[in-house]
């Protein structure tokens, strides 16, 4: 199809979709935006924008139809116009031979930020039918807490990855060491004894240090003593280009000295190698095809091309993606961490925090979370998410298999004067769940007595008729509450509120814990008592909750969202 023709098609699906009037300005934007390469001559395009646009709006509405199934009709448009599903494709990936890894820091447990990184990284080695390896970077002894060992892997499990492969990094310094004097003896690194303030003037004015000078044997002479060092006494540097555009990138540091006991290693090693160093070796031995990252990384992605290059070794494909912000929620594991200890939060599984555990224990589904990060990809734009996104995509998870009670929040209880003889004991039956009546029925036993909602009893109290829903009507005023023998249609006609209830024989205590930690007290049906820990259901016009804890006389729930 040559330029004519296909600027013809675009104005012919533009008067199709827009009540047959085709606009000269859209057809433009179609076509430099479906064809890039038209766009080196855009006075061509817009010339002939203009003249097919005219062309196409003297014929009737019956002809532009006609026309346009000549090129494959609106529905062939419309396909193209759709929005891919899944993943991008990798660069240079085939089917059983990706290897990825997930390597967290062990600050603390994993957040939603983490998962971002774990999920890419797990669905495309479903996608390649690759290898994806857990690989915790252990070695800056200042950055880490003995708690993340135990819950990086748990968090790791619960998002329902299985590493084919487990790494700490502090089980291989040996290896870093090794490697790192195959680096000196190969012209790749130097040891550097200058002051970090006048090596830092030095490369910002693009000038070596003396060092760099240093001979292959005088670089390893001051390597074999460097554990007898001081910190900061000295480090060992990779050679880049000390002209770099980037000052970061100039002669980055690969080893140094730190003295601080490790959480696995105690005192029994001082030098550890900088995280680049560490990184590009493990990546390089664990044959990591694609490496899945932040763009907060892309200086440390050209860093390690360096010493891949230096070693002669194939550089995986960097995809970096963009920064994941989420409203209303602390992300960060140094923040939540201060507030377990000064007691503002109760846990890293407290409903403030954006953890996994946190997350986990409200009910929201690692499936909901799936989609998510597939839907934000791997685009370099810094997305945002909020629960409202997070609730839609768990509400269709759980909404269709997921009991529905009665909950009273704040309840107030009610004994209902003047029943007649008919109505002072009452049963009413509900479908556990209204779309599925495979799962039953509840039963809710009055004999005149119910808790109601504190809101609507208040309501009521300015002479609204309630209803309490599939059972009777009342009325409400400051000294009692009787029955009321209207019909439910005439208190409908009333603007009866109709509300929950529930018998105060046959009920249970329960609390939920709201999103802000904050405590709702109530009762529950007593039908709920066959929950167990972590069902999730539907407390009606609640919301969705999920079973916390259950004891003889109370049930303890977390809600989940709306």
């Amino acid at each position: 199809m040559d330029i004519e023709e296909t600027i013809y098609k675009y104005a012919l699906t533009n008067a199709v979709e827009h009540g047959n009037k085709c606009q000269t300005g859209s057809v433009i934007g179609m076509v430099m935006s479906k064809h890039p390469e038209m766009r080196k001559d855009p006075k061509t395009v817009s010339q002939l924008a203009g003249k097919l646009s005219a062309k196409v709006n003297g014929l009737s509405p019956e002809e532009q139809q006609s026309e346009l199934e000549k090129y494959g009709g609106l529905e062939e448009h419309k396909r193209t116009q759709e929005k891919p599903k899944g993943l991008p494709e990798l660069e240079n990936a085939e089917k059983g031979k990706v290897t990825l890894r997930f390597a967290p820091n062990p600050s603390g447990p994993l957040h939603i930020g983490h998962a971002r990184a774990a999920l890419l990284n797990m669905l495309y080695q479903k996608k390649y039918d690759g290898k994806l390896i857990l690989r915790i970077e252990d070695t800056d002894p200042k950055r880490v807490e003995p708690d993340a060992y135990t819950a990086i892997p748990e968090d790791v499990e619960w998002l329902g990855i299985k590493p084919d492969e487990v790494y700490i990094q502090s089980d291989r310094l040996e290896i870093y060491y090794e490697y790192a004097r195959k680096a000196i003896e190969i012209g790749a690194a130097y040891m550097c004894t200058c002051d970090a303030g006048e090596f830092k003037k030095l490369k910002d004015n693009c000038q070596p240090c003396p060092c760099r000078s240093h001979t292959i044997e005088e670089n390893m002479e001051l390597w074999d003593k460097f554990e007898d060092m001081e910190e900061g006494e000295a480090v060992l540097r990779v050679k880049t280009d000390i002209k770099h555009k980037n000052p970061a990138i100039r002669d980055w540091v690969a080893m140094r000295i730190v003295d601080q006991e490790h959480p696995r290693l105690g005192n029994k090693y001082r030098i550890y190698p900088m995280m680049n160093f560490s990184v590009t070796v493990d990546d390089h031995l664990m044959g990591m095809t694609h490496v899945l990252r932040g763009k907060d990384h892309l200086a440390n992605s050209e860093k390690q091309s360096y010493l891949y290059k230096h070693f002669g070794w194939k550089i995986p494909e960097f995809i970096h993606y963009g920064r994941l912000k989420m409203d209303d929620v602390l992300l960060s594991t140094s923040k939540a961490r201060e507030g377990i200890a000064n007691g503002k939060y109760t846990g890293w599984d407290d409903p403030r925090l954006g953890t996994i555990r946190a997350i986990a224990r409200r009910g929201i589904k690692k499936e909901a979370l799936y989609e998510l990060i597939e839907e934000i990809g791997t685009k370099q734009a810094d997305a945002t998410i909020s629960w409202k996104k997070i609730y839609g995509l768990n509400r269709k998870i759980i909404e269709e298999n997921t009991n529905r009670y009665f909950f009273i929040p704040n309840p107030v209880k009610v004994d209902v004067k003047d029943l007649p003889e008919d109505k002072q004991s009452m049963s009413v039956t509900r479908e556990l769940h209204y779309n599925k009546p495979e799962k039953g029925l509840r039963n809710l036993n009055f004999n005149g007595s119910a808790y109601i909602p504190k809101d609507d009893y208040e309501k009521a109290l300015d002479k609204k008729p309630l209803r309490l829903m599939d059972l009777i009507n009342i009325d409400v005023t400051s000294s009692d509450v009787t029955y009321d023998s209207e019909s439910l249609e005439e208190a409908q006609s009333k603007h009866a509120s109709i509300i929950q209830w529930v018998p105060v024989e046959d009920s249970i205590k329960a609390k939920v814990v709201m999103p802000d930690n904050t405590i709702v007290d109530g009762f529950i049906e007593k039908d709920s008592s066959d929950v167990k820990v972590d069902d999730i259901v539907q407390l009606e016009r609640f919301g969705f909750a999920r079973v916390d804890e259950v004891e003889d006389d109370e049930i303890t729930f977390y809600y989940t969202h709306n």
